[in-house]
């Protein structure tokens, strides 16, 4: 329980802190299997080597270059001083989602598997 309460104080620069939960709190909360396999994939390091690994395979077949490309298009269509990141972020997030190629979904889901099935969760 230590470490689920250490990973909830952890500041993110993607999400807000999250608010200070007292110690009766988390016990009464039953965790969910996704929160589980989270914990352990941090814990192990896991998660972090996924990342870099879909970091790699998303430059070698050319997705980040795409996205930048789509980015470069829409600043200069609508002006450099009228573009913001969340205009960006609108713009590609659902086209980047799309263009992921399957063989890059399919090795990191093999990924998963294999550590969830040496983890035995």
């Amino acid at each position: 329980m230590y470490i689920y309460v250490w990973l909830c104080r952890r500041g993110s620069i993607n999400r807000p802190p999250t608010p200070d939960v007292e110690e009766d709190q988390i016990q009464d909360k039953q965790l969910t299997l996704q929160e589980i396999i989270n914990i352990k994939l941090i814990e192990s390091g896991e998660k972090e080597r996924l990342k870099e690994l879909l970091r790699e395979r998303l430059i070698e077949c050319g997705w980040r270059d795409e996205m930048k490309a789509l980015c470069r298009a829409f600043a200069k269509k609508k002006g450099r001083d009228n573009v913001t990141v969340d205009d960006l972020v609108q713009l590609i997030t659902p086209k980047g989602r799309a263009s992921i190629p399957d063989s890059v979904k399919a090795e990191l889901l093999q990924r998963i598997r294999s550590f969830l099935s040496s983890a035995a969760i």
